[in-house]
């Protein structure tokens, strides 16, 4: 869900979500990284996406902006691991060729 920061206290964020509904970011859900100031990582007006964790006492949504990197940075770290793994495997497989092929070149030689 997108939202513009609006108030940054010591403890969290309020954000304006697009639906006009109220936001909040407690300051744990700001960034994977130790956050000591919030004013380190987001400023009055900045637009950020987060995703939608629950709701807090008063009804307000609450979003954590670090669950959601997460989520992004997940579908890529998937494909990419895939593509390593794929590399591993073709080059294992010639790996393994090769050294068969020098395993039957040193039995032949001894037959002699």
């Amino acid at each position: 869900m997108k939202g513009k920061v609006v108030d940054i206290k010591k403890f969290g964020a309020f954000l304006e979500l697009e639906n006009g509904e109220e936001g909040f970011v407690h300051i744990s859900k700001i960034s994977k990284k130790y956050v000591r100031e919030i004013s380190n990582f987001l400023k009055i007006g900045d637009e950020v996406q987060g995703k939608v964790i629950g709701r807090t006492k008063d009804g307000k949504y609450e979003l954590s902006l670090k669950d959601f990197d997460e989520e992004k940075e997940d579908t890529g770290k998937s494909h990419n691991f895939e593509k390593r793994l794929n590399q591993y495997l073709k080059d294992s497989e010639k790996k393994i060729s090769e050294y068969k092929k020098h395993l039957d070149k040193k039995k032949n030689t001894r037959r002699r």
